[in-house]
């Protein structure tokens, strides 16, 4: 049996506990503990959840990889690629690609009635991931494309339906500034909106042919393709292997294609999101000493109240180091009922946030109307071993005192 494991157990369910001056605070030191745990899982389930949402957002949108022209800047009006059939083979065979779409982009000004508004067709083609607009069409659909009949539907954004007040079913017309000047007169299927300002200010979805026809390209004349990856971890290292297959050599045409990622196409979106982790960090480590200090405080307190009975042990010939470890399991007691209390409540508040989203934010400011919290079940773990492994590494500074008190003079302690 573990002796020191019994005795602070006893100790623990005493009834003559609730009499000593050391109930309040235990009470209030288990409390601290259970807040501590609580505003360190709500940071890392909020930190987590806004990445993983806002990461998902862009790269639902803009794909994980792109593949166009080398001799293409930053503007949307493209220098053409030739899909080619061994090209996209050989992609495909790429392990951890989830899929290959192809695209092309043409600027143009949209009107309606009386205003104008700048905006980018993004022409796609009957390979397009539909997903993430999907769950994000406030009315009407998606595109529907077919390899006959050229679609002549348009998807935009909320703000533009605002911008031109424009529901589901209305014409507009699209002008484009090239020579000659030409125009398209196109039908709104659905309306879209990600909150992402960047791209709901500007991007419509049209047929691809629309832009391959405007641009004056042949069938097989794109501006890119588009790869989304099945692990985003894995994002660097597929596109090393992307541009091994597509950009370390000469296209028949005498192009040369090159590969981005979606950090390297919008970095002040990720190195936003990136901050974060700064703030998450100063967080957790003012809240593991806080726990610290907190049970260092209630230690002390229940060493000092029992002076006659650690005097008492040390007389029978009990070691320093065994009466150390009453109290640090006394101490691990009350710091495992406050990570279970942290736990029950940080947990309450996951399911409830996760399913009312009650905690609202300014879709503006952060690309979504509501505080996304997700966290894995390793990480849950983690943190109650860290918050246990520290602050029992406190606990040794103040259970060090016992070694000094003397058993005749802590005897006679009143």
């Amino acid at each position: 049996m573990n002796i020191a494991s019994f005795i602070a157990r006893k100790i623990f369910f005493s009834s003559s506990n609730s009499h000593r001056i050391s109930k309040p605070i235990t009470v209030f030191n288990i409390i601290g503990i259970a807040i501590s745990f609580f505003v360190m899982f709500i940071s890392i389930s909020v930190v987590v959840g806004f990445k993983q949402e806002i990461r998902q957002k862009v790269t639902g949108f803009a794909s994980d990889l792109v593949v166009n022209n080398y001799d293409a800047n930053y503007s949307f009006e493209t220098k053409p690629i030739n899909v080619t059939k061994e090209d996209i083979e050989a992609l495909q065979k790429i392990n951890g690609i989830r899929n290959i779409q192809l695209f092309a982009t043409k600027p143009g000004i949209i009107k309606a009635k009386t205003t104008l508004h700048g905006v980018v067709l993004k022409g796609v083609y009957k390979d397009y991931d539909w997903s993430f607009i999907q769950k994000n069409i406030l009315s009407g659909k998606p595109l529907v494309l077919s390899d006959t009949a050229k679609s002549n539907e348009i998807v935009i954004s909320k703000k533009m339906s605002q911008l031109l007040q424009l529901n589901v079913g209305d014409a507009v017309y699209l002008y484009f500034i090239q020579n000659p000047p030409r125009m398209r007169k196109l039908y709104i299927c659905g309306i879209y909106e990600t909150m992402l300002e960047d791209f709901d200010n500007m991007f419509v979805f049209v047929d691809l042919r629309h832009v391959q026809k405007l641009n004056d390209w042949q069938t097989n004349q794109i501006s890119g393709y588009e790869i989304n990856v099945q692990n985003f971890d894995s994002i660097n290292d597929i596109k090393q292997h992307v541009f091994s297959v597509v950009g370390s050599r000469f296209q028949k045409d005498g192009t040369k294609l090159k590969v981005t990622t979606v950090m390297e196409r919008y970095p002040y979106i990720f190195d936003w999101i990136g901050l974060f982790n700064t703030n998450l960090w100063v967080i957790l480590v003012l809240m593991m000493i806080i726990s610290g200090f907190n049970i260092i405080s209630g230690l002390l307190v229940l060493v000092l109240e029992r002076i006659n009975m650690i005097g008492i042990f040390k007389a029978i010939g009990f070691f320093d180091s065994n009466i150390r470890k009453i109290f640090i399991y006394l101490s691990l007691i009350y710091i495992l009922i406050g990570l279970a209390l942290g736990n029950l409540l940080s947990f309450a508040l996951y399911f409830l946030q996760n399913k009312y989203h009650f905690a609202h934010l300014d879709k503006a400011s952060y690309y979504i109307d509501y505080v996304p919290m997700k966290i894995e079940l390793w990480q849950v773990l983690s943190l109650n071993g860290a918050i246990v492994l520290i602050t029992i590494l406190f606990l040794l500074i103040p259970s060090t005192l016992i070694s000094k008190i003397e058993p005749v003079k802590a005897i006679k302690f009143d």
